[in-house]
């Protein structure tokens, strides 16, 4: 049986700005076997995959799981990997 999906501590930061600045977000998080955390959407880029990291934590702990790493390859598209609101907005293509 599946644990309920954990997220990072700046996740909710981020889909707030993301949201604040027009952008559609849905969590993908409890999806799991390496599925990135966000589907988000701007007017600016369309539809875009983000896997939020904590910056705030050591780089070992920032690390792509083996199943983030298994998706990511098999993917065969871009997943950003993003650490703060500014990198989301940036990938979102949020005019500044």
């Amino acid at each position: 049986m599946r644990r309920a999906a954990k997220i990072d501590a700046n996740q909710p930061e981020i889909v707030d700005a993301l949201r604040s600045f027009g952008c559609s977000v849905q969590s993908m998080a409890a999806i799991g076997k390496g599925c990135p955390d966000l589907l988000a959407w701007s007017p600016w880029v369309g539809a875009q995959l983000l896997e939020i990291k904590d910056g705030a934590k050591p780089p070992s702990a920032q690390a792509l799981t083996p199943d983030q790493i298994r998706f990511h390859a098999k993917w065969g598209g871009p997943i950003h990997v993003v650490k703060t609101v500014d990198e989301a907005l940036v990938v979102m293509g949020v005019p500044k």
